[in-house]
């Protein structure tokens, strides 16, 4: 009986221990704090749970840590198709589970960030708000089904500017009442790849994001990747999208595909790709442009002269030290040295010399002899500050409206197209071959000067041996970098429909 009595104490002592443990980790863990005063480590098996639990949360998502492998199937924000197939076919998860990947075996290195299929409401989303500032390797950011609001979006949007490498966006599945999803272009933004599959937008969230893509006066600089495959974006959001990419020279893919567009929206989208006249309003945008040029040059040019002008008048400007005199007056009786050896030939030679410049250069005028004089400074001048303005246009990246091969053709100004654009998916749309013809001249137009090196209009309401399209794909075949035909080619997003 006293065995017994005696380990029944062990086991006893053992519980108090273990609690006594428990007791003293808790705190050290999760110390007595709030929300607000919590500081984020970094590390998301910690920092998540903790925050989480100290907003009284009572079911906390677990956090599901994925180590760095070899053979990583998921690329940038999952832009692959591998990755989108994924996406398509995955099954919501039975339960809450923040999905991490690590770039190295370091705990604080999370590279990616997957919310899939399980609805994040305001508590994860403040807490997220809360952790990801703190995350210094975040590159990819996905929200897949999350039933997010336009309210969360904004808070998001605060959030990824104090990200400092997070560049990829993924939101598809998450319809917004207000259609939101076009602050992530604000001319601000420095995301590079945006992905907005699957979320119902319509003709007024594409005139959103097209405002937000440019503007006569505005334009987004970094974006590169803009999905919007699987929405409900018709003729007027295409005509939309197509205004914001006259000017708009950073975004270098942009699928549409499986939308509602018909020939009237495809025909916006080809006109651009071909050069195109500007608008009353972007002219007017132009010459204030160019004024504002011209007042920038003209300023420098009298500030340099002004720089430039004391140093000349030097030896003439009395006063200053005696170390300073002795340099002066030595410089002065070098130069009016000079000046005197100078002058005296150009005084003797001076009337031959004139009526020879005027006889030879200049074309008989009232003006006289003097006036032949003034004309050659005039067009000295007027080179030089055409010299001024190319090495500023050189320099610059330049707005389009301010591009050197605009045209002045029939009382307009003809823009060249958007050539940076290199692929443009319009899978599975409602184009007819009424809109094809255009699309074959634009391309025709780009062929030197770069452009398009995709354009997929597979499953449209055209016959493949439509002998437009059939030229279109001789043109995209001889363009692609790869040699790939890309009639042969999964679609991007036509699969898992």
């Amino acid at each position: 009986m006293s065995r017994k009595k005696h380990g029944k104490d062990k086991t006893n002592a053992g519980v108090d221990e273990g609690t006594s443990k428990n007791a003293g980790t808790t705190p050290n863990e999760m110390p007595a704090q709030t929300f607000d005063e919590y500081q984020c480590s970094g590390n998301v098996e910690i920092d998540f749970p903790a925050l989480c639990a100290l907003l009284d949360m009572k079911d906390i998502p677990d956090v599901s840590t994925k180590q760095p492998n070899s053979s990583t199937a998921e690329a940038e924000g999952g832009n692959t198709e591998e990755s989108q197939s994924q996406i398509n076919a995955e099954p919501s998860w039975p339960k809450p589970c923040l999905q991490v990947e690590l770039e190295n075996e370091d705990s604080l290195s999370t590279k990616s960030m997957k919310v899939s299929g399980w609805k994040v409401d305001g508590q994860i989303a403040r807490v997220l708000n809360k952790m990801l500032p703190s995350l210094s390797k975040l590159q990819s950011l996905q929200f897949w089904q999350a039933g997010l609001t336009d309210r969360m979006l904004i808070s998001l949007m605060n959030t990824i500017s104090l990200c400092s490498n997070l560049r990829v966006v993924t939101l598809d599945g998450n319809t917004l009442p207000e259609q939101s999803y076009h602050l992530l272009l604000s001319e601000e933004s420095v995301l590079t790849h945006l992905s907005l599959r699957n979320n119902r937008i319509g003709d007024e969230g594409a005139r959103l994001i097209g405002s937000a893509l440019s503007t006569p006066r505005s334009a987004n600089k970094n974006l590169c990747s803009l999905n919007l495959a699987f929405n409900c974006i018709g003729d007027a959001g295409a005509a939309q999208i197509a205004q914001g990419l006259r000017l708009n020279r950073a975004l270098l893919l942009l699928s549409l595909s499986n939308n509602k567009i018909r020939d009237s929206g495809a025909t916006h989208l080809a006109a651009i790709l071909g050069e195109f006249a500007l608008t009353h309003e972007e002219v007017v945008e132009r010459r204030k442009l160019l004024l504002e040029r011209m007042q920038a040059t003209s300023f420098e040019a009298d500030q340099s002269s002004a720089d430039q002008l004391p140093s000349d008048q030097l030896p003439s400007v009395p006063g200053g030290t005696s170390a300073s005199k002795g340099e002066s007056k030595s410089t002065s009786k070098k130069r009016e040295a000079a000046k005197k050896e100078e002058k005296p030939p150009a005084s003797k030679e001076n009337p031959k010399s004139n009526k020879k410049a005027s006889e030879l250069k200049v074309p008989p005028s009232k003006g006289g002899k003097s006036g032949g004089k003034q004309k050659q400074i005039s067009t000295q001048e007027q080179e030089t500050s055409n010299a001024a303005l190319n090495e500023v246009e050189s320099v610059e990246i330049v707005n389009p409206l301010l591009d050197q091969s605009v045209q002045h053709r029939d009382t307009q100004l003809i823009l060249p197209g958007n050539t940076t654009l290199t692929c443009l998916n319009l899978a599975g749309n409602r184009i007819t071959e009424q809109s094809l013809p255009l699309f074959l001249s634009s391309l025709q137009m780009q062929a030197e000067g770069g452009g398009l090196l995709r354009l997929c209009l597979q499953r449209n309401h055209f016959p493949p041996e439509c002998e437009s399209y059939v030229k279109i794909k001789e043109l995209m075949a001889l363009r692609d970098p790869l040699n790939k035909n890309t009639s042969e080619q999964p679609e991007e997003e036509g699969e898992g429909a």
